[in-house]
């Protein structure tokens, strides 16, 4: 069966009604206690849309941690495939989705991905009898195949019931040509649901390039999209952008990647173009602190970019040694000084509650980021999530037990470091925020940075959710 002959048949793609995530598979973040981190819009169910739609199906795109009718829109729309993006600390409650919909229609063809699949497949499907098709790794192409009426045997990536045997037809090549895939179906989303937490304003993902060649001790990204980088062509880039702005009216965007600025001749490429077509857009992106220098800051800044995202992970060195991150706390100096200099604003990430944390390492970072004194901050307690070096290591050293829950991530600890309990990480944690975002010094520059009303609700919002968390 070939794409153009393919039957008509519908398939919806959901975030299922459970508790806010991101859930690109590389951030399974909460937004709720996270303060700063905004919902984005499910980029990753678009691409898989648009690849649906091009196979010939009707599809449906519905985000319902942002609301919307489950039960209705199945018994109404009747869809023939369910395509659900499963997180690790939703898991549960994903999977009750997905038995709801067998139960609403038995003849349902259910596809789950997503990082919750990252290790333990085989057991999870078991465990998960209604999921018919995991997609394992990069999903688009084998989606593709399996709706145009491939043999499943036949599908690289793919976990699939062989009567009542679960096989996988092994690991799929990651995707070269990353041109070669259809642009996110915007037009089956409302993105007005999308916005900056700082002006709210409609903002959109962007996915530029896909792979990380650091592999951190703690993150998804390279389990997830492999090592080597992928980036998209500039035209193909540019072309998107336009897209955004012309048909949808946006003109703010997250610049989505691994790592952004490793190519600095990419960088520079595509934001000339983007200044060669006039696009007056805003962006934000990511950036490692050894990998900016000030010739590419200042293209980034007259290109429109105007956040930077900084993954800073502690303040001692001895624990960024410990997780392999291979830069020191004086590049991420220079780098935060760099991109302040150019009124560029700075997002720093940290961690707390590795397993080499202790009380003094934890207070090396709060210090380092005060010193730092950048815009916005996240200190994440420390996941261990399936797929990571971090899950190697805490099961190996028993970290993990059976009082190990992911439904908090990145607030409440999963797990204990050597030294310090979940309870003590977890009020460490807190100290943290409040110490950097209460001091009166940044709440005043904080207040003379505000341009409008908007931004003062969303920043007094911001701040109430700080000082009335328990």
């Amino acid at each position: 069966m070939t794409e153009e002959n393919a039957v008509k048949k519908k398939i919806l793609l959901i975030y299922p009604p459970s508790p806010v995530l991101n859930r690109e598979d590389r951030c399974q973040q909460p937004t709720k206690e996270l303060i700063v981190i905004p919902p984005l819009p499910p980029t990753d169910l678009m691409y898989l849309a648009a690849v649906s739609e091009k196979a010939g199906l009707e599809a449906k795109i519905a985000d319902y941690s942002q609301g919307g009718n489950y039960e209705r829109d199945l018994k109404e729309f009747k869809p023939d495939y369910l395509l659900v993006n499963v997180a690790t600390p939703t898991f549960n409650s994903d999977i009750s989705a997905i038995t709801r919909a067998k139960e609403i229609l038995p003849g349902i063809t259910v596809i789950a991905k997503g990082a919750a699949f990252m290790e333990h497949t085989l057991d999870l499907m078991y465990f998960a009898k209604n999921i018919d098709y995991i997609l394992y790794g990069e999903p688009e192409e084998t989606l593709r195949e399996l709706l145009i009426g491939v043999a499943p045997y036949r599908i690289l990536g793919l976990y699939y019931w062989d009567d009542i045997r679960v096989k996988f037809t092994g690991s799929r090549p990651f995707l070269r040509d990353l041109d070669s895939l259809p642009f996110p179906a915007r037009h089956l989303v409302d993105n007005t649901l999308y916005r900056r937490p700082d002006t709210n304003e409609v903002q959109a993902v962007i996915k530029v390039s896909r792979g990380c060649p650091f592999h951190c001790f703690f993150c998804l990204a390279t389990p997830v999209s492999g090592a080597e980088v992928r980036k998209r062509s500039v035209p193909n880039i540019i072309e998107e952008i336009k897209e955004c702005v012309e048909k949808y009216k946006i003109k703010n965007f997250v610049f989505w990647s691994d790592i952004f600025n490793i190519d600095k001749k990419w960088v520079m490429e595509l934001c000339q173009a983007i200044i060669d077509n006039k696009l007056k857009i805003t962006w934000s992106a990511n950036t490692r602190a050894d990998t900016a220098d000030e010739e590419m800051a200042e293209m980034m800044y007259k290109a429109g970019c105007r956040l930077v995202s900084i993954g800073v992970e502690s303040g001692s060195q001895e624990i960024l040694n410990n997780i392999g991150k291979r830069i020191t706390l004086d590049d991420v100096r220079m780098t935060v000084k760099i991109f302040k200099k150019l009124g560029i604003k700075i997002y720093n990430y940290f961690v707390i509650g590795l397993p080499w944390e202790n009380e003094e390492t934890v207070e090396e970072t709060i210090d380092f980021a005060i010193e730092l004194d950048s815009d916005f901050i996240s200190f994440y307690t420390a996941t261990p999530f399936p797929g990571t070096k971090f899950y190697n290591y805490a099961t190996e050293h028993n970290l993990i037990n059976s009082d190990t829950s992911f439904e908090s991530a990145y607030f409440y600890p999963s797990v204990n470091s050597h030294y310090l309990t979940k309870d003590e990480i977890f009020a460490l944690h807190k100290k943290a925020l409040k110490r950097f975002y209460l001091r009166p010094a940044y709440i005043l520059k904080m207040l003379l940075k505000i341009k409008s009303w908007q931004e003062f609700k969303n920043y007094y919002k911001a701040g109430m959710n700080l000082l009335l968390r328990k």
